[in-house]
């Protein structure tokens, strides 16, 4: 007997999740072979999994059911479609019954009993198919539990069936998060090529243990494994062996390992506020972190003060401009130094403020045409970034994108603040003057005053404070007795090689050739 093969497509998470969760479909002698969020995914899975019967919305973006209905009664004219719709959309269903849907069904009225009247009515419309109801206690599949579990839904988990398939007291979940790999030019393998990696290993250090692979999302790849408490070890270093396997090869990749559980019922919750939350860390936390898992995690850093807007929205209209992006910035670098961030609220205050730069400076009268198309760029980049340094990169390049607008306009305090600044470096260039130090100094960000420094003088910080050394010591060798590496550190360097080798980058000449030649023009 063969089991009729469901596809369900939906671009609402929810309403695919509602169909597979409404019926216990291997009892009633259907399996659901996958879900796509539009017809173009539904195309791509349907030569895969080829099912009997495709359950579609007819709204989608991308390609809608209408569409989708006309392509496969013409590429896979066996496949039986029933339609998903709402009150309005009837003249698309009526269309699509023009390309011959078996049937439809409203959302606002979708029921149980409904539902399955209608997959069966259609299911016996297929030749090659004759329907089984399985007899198994309760007639759920150890699969079919998992499913219902990792999505929410509560299901049987003291059957024989699931006591049978998890003799273990102890229960962990281990996966990695293949969405790093997208946009990186990196090959992404489908997640079964990492389940057979934690298969081969789990297998060989952990024989005794039973293990499944969760139906989740197709950029990640979980299982989930039943162990005795007293492995937990192993399993910490069959971690450990997976994460050192692709830390080279794919450094984008980071491995989770959840905390144990010991009831199945509690996967779903051990999932969502476990498992996932490792996941999300991983967004601020160092890429050399190829494993994580709670017990290593380092300790959060001190809630950071939330950002005053009013602050930051009165300094912009001060002009005060410098000093409102570098206390900006310290904020974003603080809120990137505590992992529990929540990621989703980290980007959105950056494309908060992008906004609200780009309207304070327009009411200034700045010519902001450049800003307001730049900025849905800027939204989309750093909504794609998979790491907290990438999304601060690309808020640093709208800065410094601002801080040109505001250097077209002449903006009032720029130029004496920049005076200030070089004329400290001139007063102080015999200190180990740094970046940093400067920063401190003048209560900048060190990471904004690097940019900072660059759009408002011909030199950037270094390539400035060089200058000035070189220029001292050289008036230094031209009339003063001291040795060249006494002359090295009364300019600031303290490393007599370094000082040579800038000198003569600067000059053309080594100190000493320098002031051999002034000595020489000296005597004729």
């Amino acid at each position: 007997m063969i089991s009729c093969r469901v596809l369900i497509v939906d671009d609402e998470l929810l309403v695919r999740q509602g169909i597979k969760h409404l019926l216990n479909w291997e009892h009633e002698g259907f399996q659901i072979v996958g879900e796509a969020s539009n017809g173009k995914e539904a195309l791509e899975l349907i030569d895969r999994v080829a099912p009997h019967i495709v359950i579609t919305d007819i709204v989608m973006p991308v390609m809608g059911g209408e569409e989708l209905t006309r392509v496969i009664k013409a590429r896979f004219p066996e496949i039986e479609v029933i339609i998903l719709s709402s009150f309005g959309e009837f003249d698309y269903v009526r269309s699509t019954f023009q390309s011959g849907v078996a049937d439809y069904i409203l959302k606002p009225k979708l029921e149980a009993f409904q539902l399955l009247d209608i997959v069966k009515r259609t299911a016996r419309k297929i030749p090659s198919l004759k329907l089984v109801q399985t007899e198994e206690e309760g007639g759920m599949s150890v699969k079919v539990v998992l499913d219902k579990l990792i999505s929410g839904y509560e299901a049987e988990t003291n059957s024989s069936v699931i006591n049978e398939a998890f003799p273990h007291a102890a229960f962990r979940l281990i996966g990695v998060d293949l969405k790093q790999l997208q946009g990186r030019g990196r090959e992404i393998q489908e997640a079964a090529y990492w389940h057979d990696k934690m298969t081969v290993e789990i297998a060989s250090e952990l024989p005794n243990a039973a293990y499944y692979h969760l139906p989740i999302e197709a950029s990640m790849a979980v299982m989930l494994v039943n162990l005795d408490n007293r492995d937990q070890h192993r399993m910490i270093g069959i971690a450990r062996k997976l994460a050192a396997g692709t830390g080279e090869q794919l450094p984008e990749l980071a491995w989770m390992l959840g905390e144990p559980f010991s009831e199945l019922s509690q996967l779903g919750t051990c999932y969502k506020e476990g498992f996932l939350k490792l996941n999300a860390y991983r967004f601020f936390l160092p890429p050399s972190q190829h494993l994580i898992f709670q017990s290593e995690l380092p300790p959060i850093a001190e809630e950071a003060v939330q950002f005053n807007m009013n602050d930051f929205t009165e300094r912009m209209n001060r002009r005060q401009y410098e000093e409102a992006f570098s206390e900006l910035l310290a904020d974003v670098h603080a809120k990137a130094s505590r992992y529990s961030t929540d990621v989703f609220e980290f980007k959105s205050f950056l494309g908060n403020v992008i906004f609200n730069i780009t309207i304070l400076l327009g009411r200034q009268d700045s010519d902001v045409k450049n800003l307001e198309e730049a900025k849905y760029a800027y939204f989309k980049s750093i909504g794609e970034t998979m790491h907290a340094s990438d999304a601060i990169k690309q808020l640093q390049s709208f800065i410094a994108k601002a801080d040109e607008v505001i250097q077209k306009r002449g903006t009032a305090g720029s130029n004496a603040n920049m005076t200030q600044l070089l004329h400290f470096i001139r007063e102080h260039y015999a200190e180990p003057l740094s970046l940093t130090e400067l920063a401190k100094h003048f209560h900048f960000n060190p990471s904004y005053l690097s940019s900072y420094f660059t759009s408002h003088n011909k030199e950037g910080f270094s390539e400035y404070l060089n200058r000035i050394r070189v220029e001292k010591a050289a008036d230094l060798l031209r009339h003063d007795s001291a040795s060249i590496s006494e002359i090295s550190g009364m300019v600031g360097y303290s490393d007599h090689s370094y000082f040579t080798k800038v000198f003569k980058k600067l000059t053309g000449l080594s100190p000493s050739h320098y002031r051999k030649q002034y000595m020489g023009k000296k005597r004729d």
